[in-house]
């Protein structure tokens, strides 16, 4: 894949002809009859809405497998057609066009509506916070998943994880990071909490699209941009452009991206499909993550034969203030909204409950028996 046909699919926030679409739009969560008789007769033609562009690699690619995933387990009786961002909606209206009945189905990453539900974001990424295995854990065996259904109840949703990307990278700077100084009049596109946090070290976060952050940071409008990992970083040609790959991804350990079902049509299905699609929704949330790390690995090595290329940790003291000012973000965050507060306070108490046997199971394989 070309990075102008990569950059063509990461363009997930069309600005032309979303409106005239969502003039158009009707709730279509009703079904349709093919014979008159029990529920196992009906058929549901469902759209599903996402942030990503239409068949963006891994994410929206999962989004055309789910959709066969559910036409196949329910013998056609539910079928699902993927629409990617500004297709029928523009990527950050996602939320509101499911919660209204505009589409059935959303996906994305809940970080996105943090500006109309600030606790939402607890179910993405925290920084320093729960990486993909410890998020699965606490959603579907530690009461998370339960907070989030009580969190987006009121705006007629119902959540569901549906992937990971796993431990991201830092991001690509066109400097080298030696202290917390060097963030200092830094312009970093990086959205969420993590935004927040830079800002708090003297750093501007940008929001910029995907399709534009090639061209702003070869032209220096912004100094630093975090994407996701190797496999995505490499077909955007970040190698091409930036000197210093940094790593860990402090700002998100192991993003969860959700899908979101209008409540009332998920309430009009008959039960097996709505198991249909608990278990379609599983499998995909598997499926993303076996993806992002089969890939990431692959194309690490690729960016590795780089020449110009340096990939770097940062130093101890950046990611010591990181973790500080994380700290303090995250407690303004919750002194200000008492959701958030009882939301982080269950995912704090979760990680740390968690925290022990990590230490003592995945730690100690990395640090100590696992082959580099």
């Amino acid at each position: 894949m070309s990075r102008r046909d990569f950059l063509r699919k990461a363009a997930w926030i069309s600005t032309a002809g979303a409106a005239a679409v969502l003039t158009g739009c009707k709730v279509r969560f009703q079904s349709t009859e093919q014979t008159s008789g029990s529920a196992s007769s009906q058929t549901f033609h469902w759209r599903l809405v996402s942030t990503w562009a239409p068949h963006f690699p891994v994410m929206g690619d999962g989004l055309d497998q789910f959709s066969k995933w559910v036409d196949a387990m329910s013998g056609g009786r539910l079928k699902i057609q993927v629409y990617g961002s500004g297709e029928l909606v523009p990527a950050l209206e996602v939320f509101d066009a499911v919660s209204q009945g505009t589409a059935e189905m959303g996906h994305g990453a809940s970080y996105y509506w943090s500006g109309k539900v600030p606790a939402a974001q607890f179910f993405c990424a925290v920084p320093f916070g729960l990486n993909a295995q410890q998020m699965n854990a606490w959603l579907y065996s530690g009461g998370g998943l339960q907070l989030w259904e009580e969190v987006y109840k009121p705006h007629n949703l119902v959540p569901f994880p549906a992937g990971n990307t796993g431990v991201q990278m830092g991001g690509w700077f066109n400097r080298e990071i030696k202290s917390v100084a060097d963030f200092q009049g830094l312009k970093m596109r990086m959205p969420g909490l993590g935004g927040r946090v830079i800002s708090k070290l003297g750093a501007t976060a940008v929001l910029s699209p995907g399709s534009e952050l090639y061209t702003n940071l070869e032209r220096g409008v912004i100094d630093a941009t975090e994407w996701i990992g190797p496999y995505h970083d490499y077909l955007m040609g970040f190698h091409k452009i930036a000197k210093f790959y940094y790593y860990p991804g402090w700002q998100e350990p192991g993003p969860n991206l959700e899908l979101i079902i209008n409540g009332d049509a998920f309430n009009q299905l008959p039960s097996d499909l709505q198991e249909i699609v608990r278990t379609a929704a599983f499998r995909l949330n598997l499926w993303m993550l076996s993806e992002f790390e089969a890939r990431n690995d692959e194309y690490l090595k690729k960016i590795q034969n780089e020449p110009d290329v340096k990939i770097l940790p940062f130093p101890d003291d950046v990611m010591a203030e990181l973790r500080k000012q994380s700290e303090i973000v995250l407690t303004e965050l919750t002194e200000k909204d008492p959701q958030s507060k009882k939301i982080y306070s269950a995912y704090s108490a979760f990680r740390k409950a968690i925290s022990e046997y990590s230490t003592l199971s995945e730690s100690a394989f990395y640090n100590k028996i696992s082959i580099g």
